[in-house]
């Protein structure tokens, strides 16, 4: 009996994120991308290095 509150309050949460325009800081958005923490992303150097045991499996497509 207690699913209906539960629903009211998805869609309303929903109508709000619908419709409503969120104001964005794109300096701090800049700055986060351009942190230099080398732990934050993978590099492409990590795809190509493959482990020995599965090397007779890679396909080098170069």
């Amino acid at each position: 009996m207690g699913r209906g509150r539960a629903k009211a309050k998805q869609t309303k949460v929903a109508r709000e994120l619908k419709y409503s325009s969120p104001s964005t800081d794109f300096d701090a958005l800049q700055q986060e991308l351009a942190s230099g923490d080398p732990f934050s992303r993978r590099t492409v150097d990590d795809d190509d290095q493959v482990d020995s045991r599965y090397s007779e499996y890679s396909y080098d497509e170069r």
